[in-house]
């Protein structure tokens, strides 16, 4: 297995980050493999595949680098440049065209983890990624990136409060499939047989993505390090988040207020709520500012966004009407 060893600093210091580019390199992941977790993924690869397949249809040497770069135990690593704080899609994809031509060669020797196909061995292929990769955003993710940003957002906010409650690995322990806590400061980052790596004094990020089968790790190794787990978020973007209101809890409540109250059982904002609930923004204002005052949500920050979640009051509230019908 593959594990990093962390000091208590480097745990300390440990933050999560929202990735535009990230995320588009997790749907080019599921357009490749062509695996929905769930309907919604489903639906998403119905719409986009016949594109996505024209474009590498017209393109064979793309395709045949997608072929090689997205290899079974390892992606090339220019692919997937570990993300940084505040960083644009726009910026990002520009350090994948910034990779030298004779680096990406070496890199897609190890994702195919042996020789070069003659087809690739050439000077473009950062360009071809990075050509690539704008498409998948234009075509599939920026349409609606505000939508995935606050899933993302959310599950920050999430796992941040789960720290608090459980500490740190409580969190590590269950952020994807292959990465837990091992003690003694190991994280273990996947069940492939690769060295151990030394963290100590470097920056750790967790990068939460949406499509739920996708996750991988990445770093840089100039200067002191930065290291990042990318792990599939808690929130997936399988429906529309309609959930039925238990009667009693509607009738105490109301049922567009109450409607609001269960929706909360994940942060959401203001915005998502509007869209999810069909209520206006006035109403979903009002409904929101009496159940902070009644002490049943609580609200966050998130980057720009503001999230409302449920507390344990309100927990409360819904089991009960839940169980009362």
């Amino acid at each position: 297995m593959g594990w990093w060893h962390l000091n208590a600093d480097t745990l300390a210091r440990s933050r999560f980050v929202v990735s535009p580019l990230a995320e588009t390199f997790a749907c080019l992941k599921l357009l490749h493999a062509e695996a929905p977790a769930h309907p919604g993924e489903r639906a998403w690869l119905d719409a986009h595949l016949p594109g996505y397949r024209r474009r590498l249809a017209d393109d064979p040497v793309t395709a045949l680098l997608v072929r090689s770069g997205l290899g079974r135990e390892w992606i090339a690593d220019f692919f997937t440049p570990t993300p940084r704080e505040d960083e644009t899609f726009e910026e990002g994809v520009a350090r994948v065209r910034a990779v030298r031509p004779d680096a990406a060669r070496a890199h897609l020797r190890v994702s195919l983890a042996g020789p070069l196909p003659a087809a690739l061995d050439r000077d473009d292929l950062t360009e071809r990624a990075a050509a690539l990769l704008e498409y998948v955003w234009a075509e599939t993710v920026r349409p609606d990136w505000d939508r995935r940003r606050r899933v993302l957002e959310a599950d920050v906010v999430a796992r941040t409060a789960q720290v608090s409650r459980g500490g740190w690995a409580a969190v590590l322990d269950a952020l994807r499939p292959g990465t837990r806590w091992l003690g003694d400061s190991r994280l273990q980052v996947n069940l492939h047989e690769y060295p151990p790596r030394e963290l100590s004094g470097a920056a750790l990020i967790l990068v939460p993505i949406t499509p739920q089968r996708h996750g991988w790790v990445s770093w840089e190794d100039g200067g002191a390090g930065r290291y990042a787990v990318v792990y599939p978020c808690a929130g997936a973007l399988a429906d529309g988040g309609a959930r039925p209101v238990p009667a009693a809890l509607g009738a105490l409540l109301g049922p567009a207020r109450a409607a609001v109250l269960v929706l909360l059982r994940s942060p959401m904002s203001t915005s998502q709520l509007v869209g999810v609930t069909g209520q206006g923004l006035g109403s979903v204002g009002r409904h929101l500012r009496v159940l902070l005052d009644a002490g049943l949500v609580a609200r966050r920050r998130a980057g720009r966004s503001v999230l409302y979640s449920r507390t344990a009051a309100g927990e409360v509230l819904v089991e009960a009407g839940e169980r009362g019908g």
